[in-house]
């Protein structure tokens, strides 16, 4: 049993009152901490974090589906908006996930048909051409950092490619990537705030000279599909909209994909008859995609704010009280899946997960995300034989993050098919 375990098992042994998603012990390994709450505590006040906790499948769905009570609105406080004009910077505005409808409809809709499964599925050979180009440069060392080298550039330049800008400057997106992944980590320091703050209206300055350009002289890109989208009331989008849109673009989707594949090659090395049975019968592979994501998914909870007194399981959350939908915890439910904590690629029954959330909040880049999946592990199963750690008793590394669940590195090692 790895460090991590022991120290995850015995904080889930402590009374449930003294419990708390906030704890390190229980980030680095949450599912005893999970099994524990939804046996004995499914709605609970985590006090040491200051919202309660929703554990079961059922109460999270319901959750999701009901905009009214459980809001998106007024999850990041005004002056955190204003923040980047300290720093000559524009205030934030509303993205998709920090809206409830119709206003989320209006922010939504111009980036539905960019991200549409018809659009995704035209995409394949260039994905692919990228699996590959990433894959060649580091096949023949018969190892790498699975996380640096591969998971991390490869969403940041689909997405690069995709609005229009330069791979050149992949270390930037990477950095804004990370600034994003501070915020709503539930653990940043007001330092932490300040230099997310920085690197938000350096992003803002870089697109700021990309947007005109787009509108002057249009191409086949995101950007340039924002700059003449027209939302719901015919009015164009703002700059500051399109910039909150591709805000949200070069961050929340780079940081989930990296985390999906990367907690997914994690999962296949630690359970080799599964991953032989991927090998075996390629028809499998979508079900190792749903299975992946509800086994170990990439965001493991997010926030909604209560708009009125509510009862979820005989216990009343009051108006405004911050609630955590524990997503990784609904996965796991023994009243949603037959022997939810083992991992199956061949399982039969439904597997309909909340990874990707679920309602009005769906991922938008759900289809993207499952086209790179597929196509990555279709590669390196086929360009790879036996994939392993490269030193199986190095501890894992987490990210210090409540919400994601986000491996530091990755070392595997392999040998060239």
């Amino acid at each position: 049993m790895s460090v991590i375990e022991e120290k995850a098992r015995a904080a889930a042994a402590r009374p449930v009152d003294r419990l708390t998603l906030v704890d390190m012990d229980v980030i680095g390994c949450p599912f005893h901490a999970y099994q524990k709450l939804r046996e004995e505590a499914p709605v609970f006040l985590d006090r040491a974090g200051g919202f309660y906790v929703l554990s079961r499948y059922d109460d999270i769905s319901r959750a999701l589906k009901d905009t009214k009570t459980f809001s998106s609105d007024s999850l990041v406080p005004r002056e955190e908006y204003d923040r980047p004009t300290q720093y000559g910077g524009l205030a934030q505005v509303d993205t998709m996930i920090t809206s409830d409808p119709p206003k989320h409809r209006y922010m939504r809709g111009p980036l539905n048909k960019l991200f549409s499964l018809t659009r995704v599925n035209k995409m394949e050979a260039y994905v692919q051409q990228i699996v590959d180009e990433l894959v060649d440069g580091f096949i023949d060392d018969g190892h790498c950092d699975f996380v640096r080298q591969y998971t991390v550039p490869l969403p940041m330049y689909v997405i690069a490619d995709q609005l229009g800008v330069t791979r050149d400057d992949l270390s930037s997106f990477a950095r804004w990537s990370d600034a994003f992944a501070t915020l709503v980590s539930g653990f940043a320091t007001e330092e932490d705030k300040i230099w997310a703050a920085k690197q938000n209206v350096e992003m803002q300055n870089y697109f700021l000279k990309v947007i005109p350009e787009k509108r002057k002289n249009p191409t086949e890109d995101v950007i340039s599909d924002l700059a003449r989208a027209k939302l719901e009331d015919g009015q164009p989008m703002r700059d500051v909209d399109i910039l909150s849109s591709i805000h949200l673009l070069l961050t929340a989707g780079n940081e989930t994909t990296t985390n999906s594949m990367s907690l997914a090659m994690r999962t296949l090395i630690e359970h080799p008859d599964q991953m032989q049975a991927l090998r075996d019968d390629p028809s499998l592979m979508d079900g190792f995609i749903e299975e992946s994501l509800r086994f170990d998914g990439p965001v493991q909870g997010l926030m909604r704010r209560t708009t009125c007194d509510v009862e979820v399981g005989g216990v009343m959350i009051p108006k405004d009280s911050m609630v955590n939908l524990r997503f990784g915890s609904g996965n796991r439910d023994e009243a949603k899946y037959t022997q939810p904590e083992q991992f199956n690629v061949c399982r039969k029954e439904d597997v309909t997960h909340l990874a990707f959330g679920q309602g009005t909040h769906f991922c938008l880049g759900a289809s993207l995300a499952r086209k790179e999946i597929s196509l990555t592990f279709s590669t390196l199963l086929r360009r790879m034989r036996n994939i392993r750690l490269v030193d199986p008793s190095a501890e894992m590394e987490y990210e210090r993050n409540m919400a994601l669940r986000s491996l530091k590195h990755l070392h595997i090692a392999f040998d060239k098919a």
